[in-house]
């Protein structure tokens, strides 16, 4: 008897998935990793950076299974989303590269004193220690849109909410940040 692939029926290797099914996860990385390396590759021309990306977006996936919305053929999905990946990468390698020129263009850096390097690093555990106590949703948005370089209409998609409510959980976010950072609280 011939056994049909894992992921022929594509909804159903997709409902598996949703459902927790570690074995069809499993199946799919098997089945994709490392084409979708070779899409991705193509974008970053880093192999190393290739694998990272899609292991992220496998990641992702795993992580928010229950709320997939795969309305294509789970292979039509994951290639889209490794694509969108490495532009983000791309967008993101662009902005750091502007900075970077921006910062050697500027008079060189006066070495700072012990206490700013002490109050920096207060101010960096404070930060950390604020985006760690936000709600899971609200730390999500938060990371996505200022360590990921997302936009909100990024966030939303990924995310399949709307924009207003990441635009919301942003405010939250930077509200509660705002409080606990306060020297007068």
């Amino acid at each position: 008897m011939v056994h049909p692939h894992p992921f022929s029926s594509q909804p159903m290797g997709i409902a598996a998935i949703r459902n927790g099914d570690v074995t069809a996860f499993e199946a799919a990385f098997r089945t994709y990793y490392r084409r979708l390396c070779a899409v991705v590759y193509a974008f970053v021309d880093s192999a190393e950076t290739a694998e990272e990306i899609v292991q992220d977006l496998f990641l992702k996936i795993w992580r928010q299974r229950e709320s997939l919305q795969i309305t294509e053929s789970l292979q039509a999905y994951l290639y889209q989303a490794a694509r969108n990946a490495s532009l983000n990468h791309l967008k993101h390698r662009r902005i750091e590269s502007r900075w970077s020129e921006r910062l050697r263009a500027e008079d060189p850096p006066v070495a700072p004193g012990a206490d700013d390097e002490l109050a920096e690093g207060e101010l960096s555990r404070a930060i950390a220690a604020g985006i760690a106590a936000l709600p899971e949703r609200c730390r999500l948005v938060f990371t996505m849109s200022r360590h990921q370089g997302l936009s909100y209409a990024e966030i939303a998609n990924t995310l399949g909410i709307s924009v207003k409510t990441v635009e919301a959980q942003m405010g939250r976010a930077l509200r509660s940040l705002r409080e606990r950072l306060d020297p007068a609280n």
